[in-house]
């Protein structure tokens, strides 16, 4: 067995001869190259950041180069290095929330997760009143900037009038902020519809149909145009329920990249799965997603699980543990 300073000198004599592969989100490398001239493989990946106060107190603080990619209300995003990082290949990608509120907080703390039922009743009598809360909050300022063209319009990839001469059936498409708009495998873009009257999948219908095929052609042919090298059966196109905010939007993402938990059962819903299902409901030209149950991922922090779905789970327990006793 070598020692410790005989492996570690083997790392200064790595000569590169091929970037062999990288994931989509930039933590992991492999580098072809050889060391005297012998082929070797060297597999670098970025250590996990440090888990104690002190050393993250001062992490703000020993950052450089500081690049600002963007601000919309409340929301900045930045890239950055760590002191000794060059300013053109950045270390890091950080997302500013300020001023942030309980909910913010309680969305990026540790949470168990659970599966619930959403029935057409549960929908109608507790959680649309809840979307209407949240909608009355503001939550949404960031997206009408977007939309009434006061913020992010440099960053406008297609400004899509709709169908007809109706302009709530226009949408547009624009990079989604966590994307560093230079990796192509790990293209994430943002669709929101200039309409306000659809907030979540659950407004849907099948009066919708036509415009869903609409602007999914419309947003495969502008990503086709913009990056040439993405074929159109190379893209993911998905809708998330429950969305971060109700105003419906299509999250659009190449297929290659790494799917996190925005992407899983019990979160994303295909678009072309959606359209397929109200092509096929049946009731007629008033049925829509809000007539069926839709069974998804909540955390257990979330309002809609302490608020709506545990107690009715505590309340279908009473209800067993009464029944059992008679």
């Amino acid at each position: 067995m070598e020692s410790s300073s005989s492996a570690e000198a083997l790392i200064p004599r790595f000569k590169l001869d091929k970037i062999l592969n990288q994931d989509q989100g930039g933590r992991r490398i492999v580098l072809l190259g050889n060391i005297d001239s012998s082929p070797a493989l060297l597999s670098v990946e970025r250590a996990a950041f440090p888990n104690d106060f002190r050393t993250m107190e001062i992490f703000p603080t020993s950052l450089a180069n500081i690049k600002n990619l963007g601000d919309n209300d409340i929301y900045r995003w930045y890239l950055a290095s760590l002191g000794h990082a060059v300013a053109d290949s950045p270390d890091l990608k950080l997302t500013l929330i300020s001023p942030c509120t309980e909910l913010h907080i309680k969305k990026h703390s540790p949470q168990l997760l659970r599966m619930v039922t959403e029935t057409p009743k549960i929908y109608r009598d507790c959680v649309r009143p809840y979307m209407q809360k949240k909608r009355e909050e503001g939550r949404l300022n960031w997206v009408f900037n977007i939309l009434e063209g006061r913020t992010e319009q440099a960053d406008v990839m297609l400004r899509d009038p709709g169908q007809g001469a109706d302009r709530d059936n226009g949408f547009l498409l624009l990079p989604d902020l966590n994307w560093d708009r230079k990796t192509s495998t790990s293209l994430r873009l943002l669709a929101l519809v200039e309409r306000r009257d659809i907030w979540s999948l659950r407004d849907l219908g099948t009066c919708h149909v036509e415009w869903l095929k609409h602007m999914r052609e419309k947003i495969l042919d502008a990503t086709r145009k913009l990056y040439p090298e993405i074929d159109k059966d190379m893209l993911k196109l998905y809708v998330h329920y429950q969305p971060t905010y109700y105003h419906f939007h299509i999250h659009v993402v190449h297929i290659m990249l790494e799917a996190g938990g925005t992407q899983a059962i019990g979160k994303a819903f295909g678009l072309e799965n959606i359209i397929s299902q109200l092509e096929t409901i049946s009731g007629g030209i008033d049925t829509s997603m809000a007539d069926i149950n839709l069974t998804y991922s909540l955390g257990e922090a979330s309002e809609l699980w302490t608020d709506i779905f545990l107690p009715l789970k505590n309340n279908d327990r009473e209800n067993e543990r009464e029944t059992s006793l008679k």
